[in-house]
């Protein structure tokens, strides 16, 4: 079926859903813990791991967009994308495991290691996440069951990430025994091996429906040419890698924020599952307030407020530990509104290239955002490696007051910077409620022209 009114069923949605939940077992606890794992338990210094983090950027630069070229030349009776999140998940959580192992090397040789187990994690995120996102661009055309069915996704995302902010770090502390390393290894072994099962699941209960028209000619050149002359695309790639630094870099600060900062590492758990919490609330909201409100004014609004309740950060002393968990639930809330959007509104983005140029590549318009998701993460781990070392943080010791203020900065003031920005590349989209609606209503009658007609015995 080609129609854009497709209806997906709870269980599909819920299908799909989990393999965000599965992606995020790993992805969260790389976003949480990886810096401070690195600096504070595998042994390398903090400026070491922020050039590892920018080297694997590089190399993405150029995998990801070669990925999106496979993904959408993957011809299978099950589809384009569906089969890489079958293919890939036996090795995603091998590497997720691998990567989160403290081998028994030297200073060189760890090094090494941490090189090739991130480098190969990543390529295997890239061929599992990259047709997982675009998935949701060819499951249906409906511009509402699109929006459900990334709120569904991210409910379980926020889900895992609630059960790895929780229980992670009292995992580690657990298996370990007093030994981070292997209390890190047994921890990420249980996360790899629900992952794995998880991503079956999504296999076994999705359907792709969109498909390119019959006659669209194979160009890789179109097909990148097109990105560059699709103004929402280009916003919201944009958007993608200062909104994924914004979150790296603040994301990886939180530890060391409640273990110097604060003094009180053991509220770190709680801090972020109340908030992750708050969060859930605001991606099931997200909807509802998206179908009165529009995608894109949405998204705003909901930035907005996490600039304000981000940079409140910066006033709040140590001892004041109510108030920077209702402010942190109050943030998170708020940025859940925005959450389901970005993936919701890069559908539209492959919808505007279909409409604008009469060629789908669903695969390459995600690849490219992917790349933007994960250049965002390696920049923003960077960042605050190099601005950890320049403050000069010594792992496991007392810090200085200097050491102390910039990880407050980086807590408040300098995410809060990040997220404004992604306000003003909002500003420069153009996909609004009408355009999307009217979107979805002429491509729905173009497919209607090439789908095959009714066999006997079909409806």
């Amino acid at each position: 079926m080609t129609s854009g009114t497709e209806r997906l069923s709870v269980r599909e949605k819920v299908g799909y859903g989990i393999g965000d939940a599965a992606a995020n077992f790993i992805f969260q606890t790389m976003v949480i813990f990886q810096l401070a794992f690195y600096t504070d338990t595998f042994g390398i210094t903090a400026a070491a791991a922020g050039t590892l983090f920018l080297v694997v950027r590089v190399w993405d630069a150029v995998f990801d967009p070669v990925m999106g070229v496979v993904a959408d030349r993957t011809r299978t009776r099950w589809g384009k994308f569906r089969p890489w999140v079958l293919w890939t998940a036996v090795p995603f959580g091998i590497m997720g495991f691998l990567t989160f192992v403290t081998p028994p090397f030297g200073a060189h040789g760890k090094l090494i290691y941490a090189y090739v187990t991130y480098i190969v994690l990543m390529m295997v995120y890239s061929a599992n996440n990259l047709p997982y996102s675009a998935l949701s661009g060819v499951m249906t055309g409906d511009v509402g069951e699109r929006t459900s069915l990334s709120s569904y996704r991210f409910v379980f995302a926020m889900s895992a990430q609630l059960v790895i902010q929780g229980l992670a770090l009292p995992m580690v502390k657990h298996f370990g025994g007093g030994n981070d390393a292997h209390g890190y290894q047994v921890t990420m072994g249980i996360f790899s091996a629900l992952a794995i099962v998880f991503f079956f699941i999504t296999f076994a209960s999705t359907k792709e429906r969109i498909q390119p028209a019959p006659d669209q000619k194979s160009s890789i050149a179109q097909d990148f040419g097109d990105l560059f002359r699709n103004g929402p695309w280009i916003a919201m790639f944009v958007l993608t890698i200062v909104l994924f630094i914004t979150l790296a870099l603040r994301g990886g600060v939180v530890l060391y924020y409640f273990k110097y900062y604060v003094g009180r590492e053991n509220l770190f758990s709680l801090f972020n599952v109340l908030g992750t919490g708050a969060t859930i609330v605001g991606v099931v909201l997200s909807k509802p307030l998206a179908m009165r409100l529009g995608k894109r004014n949405l998204f705003i609004l909901g930035l907005i407020f996490t600039v304000l309740f981000t940079a409140a950060f910066a006033l709040l002393p140590p001892p004041a530990i109510q108030l920077m968990i209702a402010t942190e639930m109050l943030r998170q809330f708020a940025y859940g509104f925005t959450i389901p959007l970005l993936w919701a509104m890069m559908g539209d983005v492959a919808d505007y290239s279909e409409w604008k140029n009469r060629r789908r590549a669903t695969g390459v318009v995600f690849s490219a955002i992917v790349f933007g998701l994960k250049a965002g993460l390696g920049v923003g781990g960077a960042i605050g490696g190099y601005l950890l070392s320049a403050y000069g943080y010594v792992p496991n010791a007392v810090q200085s007051a200097g050491v102390l203020s910039g990880i407050r900065l980086m807590m408040s003031l300098f995410p809060a910077l990040g997220f404004a920005l992604c306000v003003v590349c909002l500003l420069c989209y153009r996909i609004d409620r009408k355009l999307e609606l009217q979107l979805a209503d002429e491509l729905a009658l173009r497919r209607l022209q090439y789908a095959p007609a009714p066999g006997p015995g079909t409806s």
